[in-house]
């Protein structure tokens, strides 16, 4: 079974005052899917998200930015979590290599919730595979080239907006991915 890969962010000077803001800042340029409405849900959880959300609300269509901040603000608070599910677009298997939404989920962590590993914001990618897919093809390599520019494009945009102390890139087992997307790429290139 495939593993989900995470994109984890410490922002300098995080706070209760302005952990929505640069929550805010990502959703802004995260590259949402344009082939299926890119957010479809939002999620707030109180203390730890063992427990069933203070709010679901789910979308029919692709609301804006400010409308689903509208709803988090509703439960700022710094021991909440807040989710936003959606897509984006990513080449993926389906016969042939075609660019096909994929889900994501982007976090942002109250300074006082308890998610284990501390970040602030975290990208949550679901298949390790369309990362790092195994197997060959027709079209493999240009279908991990263009999914890892896509990741790193992502991570120097996020780098870029907002005042990152230190980012990881690690997969559900916990092991950083660096190395492995090293070499995937040294493969590919090679």
């Amino acid at each position: 079974m495939p593993e989900r890969v995470y994109l984890s962010l410490w922002i300098r000077g995080f706070h209760e005052e302005n952990m929505l803001r640069h929550f805010e800042q990502m959703l802004r340029r995260f590259p949402f899917s344009r082939l299926r409405p890119g957010i479809d849900a939002l999620r707030v959880y109180a203390l730890e998200d063992s427990e069933p959300p203070a709010l679901e609300q789910l979308f029919a269509g692709a609301p804006s930015v400010e409308a689903v901040l509208g709803l988090a603000r509703e439960f700022e608070n710094p021991d909440c979590a807040y989710l936003v599910e959606g897509w984006w677009e990513l080449f993926r298997r389906q016969g042939d290599w075609k660019l096909a939404p994929a889900r994501v989920t982007l976090c942002c962590f109250g300074p006082q919730f308890d998610n284990g590993l501390g970040d602030h914001l975290r990208v949550e990618f679901f298949d390790e595979g369309d990362f790092l897919p195994h197997g060959e093809g027709p079209g493999r390599a240009r279908a991990v080239r263009s999914n890892l520019r896509g990741l790193l494009r992502l991570a120097r945009e996020l780098q870029r907006a907002l005042p990152v102390e230190r980012r990881r890139l690690w997969n559900e087992a916990g092991a950083d991915l660096s190395s492995r997307l090293d070499a995937a790429v040294t493969e590919e290139v090679g």
